[in-house]
């Protein structure tokens, strides 16, 4: 069992844990993730990892509460426990030769962008980070990402902070500054970073994005997790979650993605029905 140290809100529907996991925290990198279940009936569940601590041997994860298992995930409180926390999966992300790079966060991606921007700025890098939500109420880690960042440009599609717009147009705008970043990393909905790689590739700017398909096993065994990378089948789970952006099949990610959108519903909705007979018990 893996006990829940620490939880915190950081916004309506996103949560941030810290996990006693220390066989998982010894070996954590940038870019990698865990699979958990809650308990012996429970759906695995992959997460990045947001942050880890080997020293104190812990594990942060941060999810947004969209279907059953992150909503009964979110409802466990400090001390509780989750039954499976394995990991840590997937191919830690390589940063070599960079010495100005761009980490672009979309909404929750924001949490994944995290660790790869302060990874980069322990290395030495300039790091200018890019984050952006649909409105102000929707901002997380902001404090986390100026401590390790250079420059933070937060947008929100509404401009409820002052600063109306998507990633692309701070992104362009920086660019056409004169800024020259050897990496640019984009991490969030399939459209953003789809529209980011599309932005950077006529500049020539190397860009690498994370991929989170459905995921069974984890261990490329079940392919649910496969993507069209330069015309060829890859398994997110153990070839990435990383990418180059630029020969990602994104059309096809999304296609896939909206696939169980109906399931995923029907099972939400009776979790809530559920909750409701036990209220009224």
């Amino acid at each position: 069992m893996f006990k829940i140290l620490k939880k915190r809100t950081l916004n309506e529907n996103v949560k941030m844990m810290v996990i006693d996991a220390p066989y998982v925290a010894r070996k954590a990198e940038p870019g990698q993730f865990i699979i958990f279940r809650i308990d012996e009936n429970g759906e695995r569940i992959p997460l990045t990892i947001a942050d880890h601590d080997r020293e104190k041997g812990t594990v942060t994860i941060i999810f947004q509460e969209v279907g059953k298992t992150t909503t009964c995930l979110g409802e466990l409180e400090e001390g509780d426990s989750i039954l499976d926390f394995v990991g840590p999966l997937g191919t830690a992300s390589h940063f070599d030769n960079v010495k100005k790079v761009a980490v672009i966060g979309g909404g929750l991606g924001t949490a994944i962008a995290y660790p790869q921007a302060k990874k980069l700025h322990s290395m030495g890098a300039a790091v200018d980070v890019i984050a952006g939500f649909r409105n102000k109420d929707l901002i997380i880690l902001e404090d986390e990402m100026k401590e390790v960042s250079d420059r933070l440009f937060i947008t929100t599609d509404d401009g409820s902070n002052g600063n109306k717009g998507f990633v692309t147009d701070m992104l362009k705008k920086l660019i056409e500054e004169g800024n020259n970043y050897d990496l640019v990393i984009a991490i969030g909905p399939l459209i953003m970073m789809k529209f980011v790689s599309n932005l950077t590739k006529p500049y020539g700017i190397k860009t690498v994005v994370s991929m989170n398909p459905v995921m069974i096993d984890g261990t490329g065994m079940c392919g649910g997790c496969r993507v069209t990378v330069g015309g060829k089948t890859k398994f997110a789970c153990v070839d990435g979650p990383d990418f180059d952006g630029h020969q990602i099949d994104f059309d096809e990610a999304m296609r896939r993605q909206n696939m169980y959108k109906t399931e995923e519903k029907e099972s939400m909705e009776a979790h809530i029905c559920r909750l409701g007979e036990m209220g009224n018990a």
